[in-house]
């Protein structure tokens, strides 16, 4: 080796030389300009090896630093190719070992979620499964990492495919809930529709306040310097053949649906390949748009309605209506799934993924642990408590209110949060924290410069704690320094309101915050004339004078028919206050 280096620098020098054809003059000195003097081309004769150093040399970035970098970010890039596939051919396409390993690791990820899933519902535990199984990924790593670091590297790398997967179709995961949310809302009154955009736009905003003043209140506190975070992979683009394939697979499908509507067996399977195509084509073009255009039709939204064009298409050709044809893209039955349910059915996987996220950014979280774990524990509890007690204040339906409670989590955790209560629309909640998202994706970057959020740690964590994924894609296009803390955010917000949501104490808690906000409305419709004293978690009621309104002596004899003594633990004051109030105002609306 250090013969030919030896025997083929000259060489290489000489053309070096050549290039230039300039060198400084002996005389010249160092109060005089030099001067330059021309040198003749020089002959030498060159090996193909000496060549190729050579022309690598000359094409070598000055700094050593970017001779380091460049090759990293070369392979990371030649890694990052086909979404997630690992190795691509040169063509610019997956090759079959990079599809293989996808294959693989996404297999694994998605038979652990699904084995985790079954387990936990035969043992009948609520906590999400899911979310255990992250917490095992994450140990898993953090030991290896301590024992053997040479294997959490290459436990990371080849997980790395399925993560870069689910990162480059992550809101495909979220549509299903908007493409249905015509049948969602049906049952849902006009008026409460109105109230619950009330509440997700101002708890957004409000949500966004306390987790950015947050941060920056610890972070003036601890005064840590910020470091720079580990770098990200992204996906790559979508590919010009992937638009074609996705195409030819929905006409296909399309034409043999309309001729035998049960060619696979029922007509949710029937229609599910059509319908699953319309769905990514829908973002593939929504993705494409120019950044003035995805501000008004954001690709979910975009996503959303190609889909249901096509639900209309078919239901109008067969002539089996929009609501059968949305019945079978979202069914919610394992053994008759929808094109919905196969996209919801990566939400778990996603949990999952969390693990190796954070796992990589474990420096970064360790040294900002103060500011980001006291933000998102106060903004997740805020979140969570304001949104059930504003949803009484306005007078929002108690199922109503409990399914918007996880509005600002990102949907994969949402819906285990509100499966822990009775009587909710699921499908709602979906509906809402896409919603939550997409104000996010919108407003939160000149919300955040008018509040005078500037610090990138403030940023980050305000964003992704008020409006979660969608939220994080927006700010991270534009703000990359924030990138890091979005992603953290992201997901243990999403983390700690499941953590807290899973203890009964806690859910009690949101139902007596419900009931409290009740009483404290009664109060001020009949002008405080009903005192409330809150003991033991009882609410006893105290007459007082009545004498303002012309409800108010009516409503006196009749509540203090009902009033216990105080201090008796008998029955719940609460149930008596609110039948009494129900019969009042039934009996005696006329007097309003």
């Amino acid at each position: 080796m250090a013969a030919t280096s030896s025997s083929s620098s000259p060489c290489m020098i000489a053309s070096l030389r050549s290039s230039h054809r300039c060198r400084l003059s002996p005389s010249a000195t160092a109060t005089s300009p030099p001067r330059l003097r021309t040198l003749p081309p020089r002959r030498c004769r060159r090996n193909p090896s000496s060549s190729r150093q050579a022309a690598a040399i000359s094409m070598a970035p000055a700094n050593p630093r970017h001779r380091l970098i460049a090759p990293i970010h070369a392979a990371a890039a030649a890694g990052g190719g086909g979404g997630g596939a690992g190795a691509t051919s040169p063509s610019g396409l997956p090759s079959l070992v990079g599809i293989a390993h996808l294959l693989v690791s996404l297999g694994i990820v998605l038979a652990s979620d699904k084995f985790l899933k079954q387990a936990f519902a035969a043992a009948s535990i609520k906590f999400p499964s899911a979310l255990f199984g992250m917490f095992c990924v994450f140990s898993v790593l953090v030991v290896l990492d301590a024992f053997a670091p040479a294997l959490a590297k290459g436990f990371m790398d080849f997980f790395e495919p399925a993560t870069l997967f689910i990162q480059r179709w992550l809101p495909l995961f979220y549509v299903p809930s908007l493409v249905v949310l015509p049948l969602a809302v049906r049952d849902v009154p006009a008026a409460s529709g109105l109230k619950i955009f009330l509440i997700i736009f101002g708890g957004w905003f409000a949500s966004l306040m306390v987790a950015g003043y947050t941060a920056l209140t610890v972070r003036k506190i601890v005064q840590t310097r910020l470091i720079p975070a580990e770098p990200m992979s992204k996906p790559s683009p979508f590919a010009t053949l992937e638009f074609w394939a996705w195409g030819a697979v929905f006409v296909a499908s399309f034409a043999v649906a309309y001729v035998n509507p049960t060619a696979l067996g029922t007509t949710a399977r029937t229609c599910l390949p059509f319908l699953l195509a319309s769905t990514v084509l829908g973002y593939m073009v929504g993705s494409g748009l120019p950044s003035g255009v995805k501000k008004v039709l954001h690709p979910i939204i975009c996503c959303a309605l190609s889909a249901d064009l096509a639900a209309i298409a078919y239901g109008y050709l067969s002539r089996s209506g929009v609501d059968a044809v949305l019945g079978d893209y979202l069914t919610k039955a394992p053994s008759n799934p929808g094109a919905g349910d196969v996209l919801m059915g990566f939400l778990g996987s996603v949990i999952i993924s969390f693990a190796f996220s954070m796992f990589k950014q474990r420096k970064l979280v360790k040294r900002h642990a103060a500011e980001i774990f006291t933000s998102i524990a106060i903004a997740s509890t805020f979140s969570l408590y304001s949104t059930a007690i504003l949803g009484r204040v306005i007078g929002l339906e108690p199922s109503l209110t409990i399914s918007i409670l996880p509005r600002c989590i990102t949907v994969a955790l949402a819906l285990s949060i509100v499966s822990f209560f009775e009587g909710v629309n699921s499908s709602l909640t979906a509906a809402v924290v896409v919603l939550t998202g997409l104000i996010g994706a919108n407003f939160v970057q000149a919300a955040m410069d008018k509040l005078g959020l500037n610090d990138p740690i403030a940023r980050g964590i305000g964003t992704a704690s008020s409006a979660h994924g969608l939220g994080t894609a927006a700010l991270s296009a534009k703000e990359p320094e924030a990138l890091p803390f979005c992603a953290i955010a992201y997901g243990l917000t999403g983390i700690f309101g499941s953590l807290i949501c899973s203890v009964p104490a806690v859910r009690q808690s949101l139902s007596d915050a419900r009931k409290i906000a009740r009483i404290y409305v009664y109060r001020h419709i009949f002008c405080d004339h009903v005192s409330v004293v809150i003991r033991s978690k009882r609410v006893i009621l105290y007459p007082s004078v009545l004498t303002t309104t012309k409800l108010a002596p009516t409503f006196h004899e009749e509540a203090a028919a009902l009033q216990q003594p105080a201090g008796e633990q008998g029955t719940d004051s609460v149930v008596l206050l609110e039948l009494a109030f129900d019969h009042f105002v039934t009996q005696r609306t006329k007097c309003l």
